[in-house]
């Protein structure tokens, strides 16, 4: 039985949440819009604000897809009405990053500077130049950006020096001097 599929989803003031027979879902909100098609085998209802997502049987793939469909819906919810935002910091002398528009310019010690150039319904900013904060109503483009920029020199682990995520912790291995003694 999914925990996950079986919780109600309770829709904010300001958001609305239109179901199509087919199963599509449009969601609405003072953010933007963002619309899914789901799978018509799950049964998807609206009542009074409040959204359920129930399955015909409890087949394998049917439970999968039961609690991945209500937290697809839940995510869409909380992307219109608040959206989603994730932080990346540069550590390493002479490492920086700069937005012209949508186009990213990372320096990351790399001959040439790499250029990464954001989708437009995600948003990406520079506070410092060690700072980048990507945010958007959709949380698998801001993940997925995020994850992609993080690639460009992820941190290693002796001078903890790249790209990681704010807070992240690195695992620090220690360098030669330690087999001297």
């Amino acid at each position: 039985m999914s925990r996950i599929g079986n919780k109600t989803i309770t829709i904010p003031a300001g958001v609305e949440v239109e179901i199509t027979a087919a199963n599509e879902v449009t969601v609405k909100g003072p953010k933007g819009s963002l619309t899914r098609q789901f799978n018509p085998a799950l049964k998807i209802e609206n009542n009074d604000g409040i959204i359920t997502v129930s399955r015909p049987n409890d087949e394998k793939h049917i439970k999968q897809l039961h609690g991945t469909t209500r937290a697809l819906i839940n995510n869409m919810i909380v992307g219109v009405s608040e959206g989603y935002a994730k932080s990346l910091e540069i550590v390493g002398i002479g490492y920086r990053a700069a937005v012209e528009g949508q186009k990213l310019t990372i320096n990351i010690g790399y001959s040439k500077p790499i250029v990464i150039i954001a989708e437009d319904d995600v948003k990406v900013e520079c506070k410092t130049p060690t700072e980048i904060i990507i945010s958007g109503i959709d949380k698998q483009r801001v993940g997925e950006l995020a994850s992609n920029i993080r690639a460009v020199r992820k941190p290693e682990p002796y001078l903890g020096k790249g790209i990681r995520y704010k807070g992240e912790k690195i695992r620090r291995k220690e360098g030669k001097t330690a087999a001297k003694s």
